[in-house]
């Protein structure tokens, strides 16, 4: 593929991603919407579901927090990934950014006034550099670009952290549906999706969390998942925190690897009414 073909690719699917609700995102919400019987929680749905479609149509941010770009990056056993492609993909992101446009975020200055933020705020959208890009293989014959927007809320309400799980499922469950039900009253932006990932590691757990934004499917919950969103809805905070029975549309769950220990590394992330925003592009 041609430089200014690749780049103009990943500009468009990071437009996309910040713009679009999924085909099977859309349906969740229907599906909640028609479940709900509470008067206000249904028209905060019903307005979610409408701002998503004037969005796509326009091409403008689902919400103001337009995110911080995750990149999930697939490559096939036949396909080679060098510093170019990799420079591409960086650029397509920047003027993705300008043109979306992204909220002004890129912290100027050396560690310690990123750190405390006296450095300002560069007012180049393009300036705001991705999170460090997951690669994994495939046996597709093909390179594939996932990006994810990631919004500051559900980054604040997030958790990374060790469970002794007892050789019982339902003692993880129940940890990661406490965790989660301690933060959605103050997320805000309700519902929610939860993402989690189960790992060996901290790192491991947050990129199987990121994978489970990647592939999760609305219209597809294991028994584990559905399990979890039941308990979730029964807390009652519901669409913003207005009450209801719709207080998380899905569960997205990926488990890894895991060691012979009494511990499981659980990341959960309890992703806001957009999110995940995320759309895909095959370079």
């Amino acid at each position: 593929m041609k430089q200014n073909e690749t780049i103009e690719k990943v500009k468009d699917t990071l437009i996309k991603a910040a713009s679009t609700f999924r085909e099977d995102q859309k349906v969740a919400y229907e599906r909640a919407i028609q479940a709900e019987t509470q008067p206000q929680a249904k028209w905060v749905m019903e307005n979610i579901l409408e701002n998503a479609k004037v969005s796509e149509a326009n091409k403008n941010p689902l919400c103001d927090d337009t995110g911080i770009p995750h990149l999930f990056l697939e490559v096939g056993r036949n396909k080679s990934l060098n510093g170019g492609l990799l420079s591409d993909i960086q650029e397509g992101i920047a003027q993705g950014l300008r043109a979306l446009p992204g909220r002004p975020m890129a912290i100027l200055g050396d560690d310690m006034a990123r750190l405390d933020q006296s450095g300002g705020l560069s007012s180049d959208p393009g300036m705001l550099i991705p999170a460090p890009i997951t690669i994994r293989p495939i046996e597709e014959d093909m390179i594939r670009l996932h990006i994810l927007m990631q919004g500051g809320g559900p980054e604040m309400r997030a958790k990374t952290y060790r469970v002794f799980h007892r050789h019982q499922v339902a003692v993880i469950s129940s940890e990661m549906i406490a965790w989660a039900k301690e933060e959605l009253g103050d997320l805000g932006c309700t519902p929610c999706t939860l993402a989690i990932g189960i790992g060996r590691s901290h790192y491991e757990a947050a990129t199987l969390m990121v994978q489970a934004m990647v592939f999760g499917n609305y219209k597809i919950q294991s028994d584990l998942e559905q399990s979890i969103t039941e308990q979730i809805n029964e807390s009652g905070v519901g669409p913003l925190g207005l009450g209801g029975k719709i207080t998380a549309l899905a569960t997205f769950l990926q488990v890894g690897p895991q060691r012979a220990s009494g511990v499981r590394v659980v990341c959960l992330r309890p992703c806001c009414c957009f999110e995940p925003r995320v759309a895909q592009v095959t370079l």
